[in-house]
């Protein structure tokens, strides 16, 4: 047999022009095709692009036909090109380095997602499939691999309002801190890390600059993503004389090799480069993915206090595809006092403008009261006035204060929503909420001290001991009486 030196630029081009359908953004080959040339692979750049009548070019080398490319792979790899031109999907199409195939992690990965995980990862897929040419487009744009979108699968199967035990919102799985410093909303009234598109602009800010700070490795770069910036860097110091002469993403694994990563992180990386080998061409596994339509929207302006319900009304749409494509907004409403930018299906923008004007103004305003509190009021009665429960009503006053039993302090301002406000409403948890292990705290504030409750232990001996009052703890823990019980977990400060 004729044999060929094997490079990085010859191998691409000869099996991208002979691999008819070929995706337009290359890296790295498939597990098929590694044996031999798997180093090459893992140092190229290269993006080969397909040549109208026929060939392919990359930056690094000239246009070759195809008759030369189906040479050239018959002397790289001889009995292996039958194998190529009867199976097309076999041909280079990952942008991520997919050649860690063999990684025993990953295989376990590859094998779940086809065996006992394979019908929550087909749903998962197809979930993706209306996201994906947005998400895609958006990684090319910023110069990353498209390939990253799987990690969106890995988060969150592609749920916009995915939401985690550490408290991480949404596809990206954004903590709340972390989302506010890539410049996402996050309140009581708004949540961008639901938004699908905003969300995808913001971790692709934060991968890039992950990508930047790891020397350009994107598994590095994903671990990061994953179990913090910081305990990557750390690691990297910490054994800088194990990881002597690794280069790239090579150095992932080194690290992961360590035990110094968390169990979490380790597995992440494995996840993400099987859920690419399997996403990419899940038929090759027998998975059947229905695609969805693509995400496709008009955007329209409406006053500050509009709830979606009229939104829907003036698209004649119904309130369910407002809020879907309008997941950010948490309380059926635009925020009070300003603008807001909203989402109607495609072809529903044109006349909008001119039907919410028709609309009487009653449906037009998210807010239809505004009532005092009364000196030990209960919330629950203001909100059965109204035919509303007290945590319905509770969604749009957030921060009333209480005395030490539960009672309201009077003189408070209560905001009372429309039934169609309410309607459209999300019940969801604190977005500032965020938990690390058995602790949870506020975003931006200083996590609490906990206390778990032992035998013979009352509320004023908890008291004595932290330097607190029995009513700071009863108002800090929303205690309505001195009982507490054994295994309880009281606030006892922050």
């Amino acid at each position: 047999m004729k044999s060929s030196p094997i490079t990085a630029t010859s191998l691409l081009v000869a099996l991208a022009a002979c691999t008819p359908g070929l995706h337009p953004v290359v890296g790295v080959a498939t597990p098929e095709l590694q044996s031999g040339a798997t180093a090459s692979l893992r140092s190229t750049s290269h993006s080969p692009r397909l040549i109208p009548g026929g060939g392919v070019a990359t930056d690094a080398a000239p246009v070759i036909s195809e008759e030369e490319a189906a040479d050239a792979v018959a002397g790289l790899f001889g009995p292996r090109v039958e194998a190529v031109e009867r199976d097309a999907s076999a041909g280079v199409a990952w942008d991520i380095d997919v050649s860690y195939a063999d990684k025993d992690r990953v295989e376990h990965y590859v094998d779940r997602f086809t065996g006992s995980a394979r019908a929550p990862f087909t749903k998962w897929l197809e979930r993706g499939t209306r996201f994906e040419p947005m998400i895609r487009a958006k990684l090319l744009a910023a110069d990353l691999p498209e390939d990253l979108y799987y990690l969106a699968l890995v988060e969150s199967g592609f749920d916009y309002h995915a939401y985690s035990r550490a408290a991480a919102v949404g596809m990206w799985q954004f903590m709340a801190s972390t989302a506010r410093a890539v410049g996402l909303r996050v309140d009581w009234w708004v949540d961008e890390r639901r938004d699908p598109v905003k969300s995808t602009d913001a971790a692709i800010r934060y991968l890039a600059s992950l990508k930047d700070q790891f020397g350009g490795s994107l598994y590095l770069a994903a671990a990061a993503y994953n179990g913090g910036s910081g305990r990557v860097s750390r690691g990297l110091a910490q054994h800088a004389n194990a990881l002597s002469g690794v280069e790239g993403d090579d150095r992932f694994f080194a690290l992961a090799e360590t035990g110094y990563l968390r169990a979490e992180t380790r597995e992440y990386v494995p996840q993400l480069i099987a859920a690419a080998l399997v996403g990419k061409y899940p038929d090759r596994y027998g998975m059947d993915v229905e695609p969805l339509p693509p995400l496709t929207y008009d955007s329209v302006t409406v006053p500050g206090g509009t709830p979606l319900s009229a939104i829907a009304t003036a698209s004649g749409v119904s309130l369910e595809e407002v809020r879907d494509l309008n997941p950010q907004y948490l309380r059926g409403m635009t925020p009070l006092g300003e603008d807001a930018v909203v989402r109607v299906p495609t072809g529903r923008g044109l006349a909008f403008d001119l039907r919410f004007d028709e609309l009487p103004e009653e449906e037009r305003v998210a807010v239809i009261g505004r009532e005092t509190t009364k000196t030990r009021g209960r919330l629950s009665v203001m909100a059965a006035a109204h035919g509303y429960t007290e945590k319905q009503l509770a969604w749009y006053n957030p921060g009333l204060r209480r005395a030490s039993n539960g009672l309201l302090i009077g003189g408070q301002t209560v905001i009372i929503p429309s039934r169609g406000t309410l309607d459209g409403a999300l019940d969801v948890a604190d977005p500032s909420v965020e938990r690390y292990g058995s602790t949870t705290r506020v975003a931006g504030k200083s996590a609490p001290t906990i206390h778990k409750v032992v035998s013979g232990e009352s509320l004023s001996v908890i008291a004595r001991r932290y330097k607190v009052t029995v009513a700071k703890l009863k108002q800090l823990n929303n205690l309505r009486s001195d009982r507490i019980r054994i295994g309880q977990k009281l606030v006892v400060k922050g």
